[in-house]
């Protein structure tokens, strides 16, 4: 079984995805059910989780109800105003909605490192456990040591760290503080990990498993396969590999686990931290 536990959907348009520019032709398209069924098929993929790629409230609501209708899709990662006085109210009006398994923020787009730490923000955030939601760490490795914080102000809330926090990878050179500080964010039990949209953090113009392989082995280690998740990222994936290739390159990686753990890897883990069907 495959479950994908990271990718987006969108209608492009440039007023609504201005983040995607001119240099980024391959993803300036729509992706929508019917690319995901032809992804699915072509992948032998059996389910997704989707995952927020606009920050408004509109986005998780037609995501939602595109997953009425769209079986692969397993579960959302939506967005709401965390740091909002009102969004309380914007949780209660996806009580009932089983589709909904978790909230994002794009704390990587935001200027100050230590956002993730705002009041307000934290506020927000205390309404989640409460709801059996879960709250997916989007950021950049920079921002680990104030997500680290973060997460011990929230110990009884499970979260998933996106992209192995985005390190910058680069041939020749390995971010040490990176490493240090995920293992130390792996620390906390109530923290799964995704290996998902590693490739588009290499640097280099071309890549192979062996850029990664470090990468691999530090989250591998230090999440175990116990908290290790297998996702894409796609499409933004495409900017840097094909899904065949990432799929093939990450089983690649995981031959060396036990089919249990493979297993795990691959589709138990996200049931499991998304409640899916």
């Amino acid at each position: 079984m495959l479950i994908d536990s990271h990718h987006h959907l969108w209608k492009y348009s440039t007023a609504e995805y201005g983040w995607i520019d001119e240099s980024m032709s391959v993803i300036r398209k729509d992706f929508l059910a019917k690319e995901l069924r032809e992804l699915a098929a072509a992948n032998h993929v059996d389910g997704f989780v989707t995952v927020q790629a606009r920050q408004t409230v509109a986005e998780t609501k037609e995501l939602l109800e595109l997953a009425t209708t769209e079986p692969l899709i397993r579960g959302v990662v939506g967005w709401v105003p965390l740091a909002d006085q009102n969004v309380a109210d914007v949780l209660d009006e996806f009580a009932d909605n089983p589709r909904l398994k978790g909230v994002r923020h794009v704390v990587q787009d935001e200027a100050d490192d230590r956002f993730i730490l705002g009041a307000d923000f934290n506020r927000g955030v205390n309404q989640l456990a409460t709801r059996d939601l879960i709250y997916d760490i989007l950021i950049f490795a920079k921002q680990l040591p104030a997500s680290i914080e973060f997460v011990d102000r929230h110990p009884t809330l499970n979260m998933v760290l996106d992209h192995i926090a985005k390190p910058t990878i680069q041939s020749g050179a390995f971010d040490q503080n990176w490493e240090n500080n995920v293992r130390e964010l792996a620390r906390r039990e109530n923290v799964m990990c995704k290996f998902s949209g590693v490739a588009t953090e290499v640097c280099d113009a071309t890549w192979n498993i062996e850029t990664i392989r470090r990468h691999w082995d530090v989250a591998l280690e230090a999440f175990t396969p116990a908290r290790l998740m297998f996702g894409s990222d796609w499409p933004v994936c495409l900017l840097k590999t094909g899904y065949h290739q990432w799929i093939d390159v990450v089983r690649e990686l995981a031959s060396e686990l036990s089919p249990s753990e493979q297993q795990a890897f691959f589709a138990g883990n996200a049931i499991r931290a998304y409640r899916l069907a």
